[in-house]
């Protein structure tokens, strides 16, 4: 005769577990606009709102060139460095020559 050991319940942690998951832990963040913001912590794991400083490792090289200036739109920056070669005029309007003399 053979006995075989069979564990009288069925211990999984897979597919049956994953069924009982419908809350969420992150939700969105309004500094970055990643779903990293933790609820229950309130912080964001992505940009570490609402901390002053934003979050970046020297370990995630590749997440600092992803979020670093020049990324996104750079509304401002972008005009400097022509202002820059002009040497920051202002007052007079583009163009202008000053009044026609006679």
């Amino acid at each position: 005769m053979l006995l075989r050991h069979e564990p009288p319940f069925k211990m999984t942690k897979g597919t049956s577990s994953f069924g009982k998951r419908h809350n969420k832990t992150h939700t969105l963040c309004r500094r970055c606009g990643r779903r990293s913001l933790h609820i229950q912590k309130h912080t964001c794991s992505s940009c570490g709102y609402p901390a002053a400083k934003t979050r970046k490792f020297n370990w995630g090289e590749k997440a600092k060139r992803r979020k670093t200036t020049g990324t996104g739109r750079m509304r401002y920056l972008k005009t400097v460095n022509r202002k820059f070669s002009n040497g920051f005029q202002k007052g007079t309007a583009p163009g202008s020559k000053g009044p026609k003399t006679a």
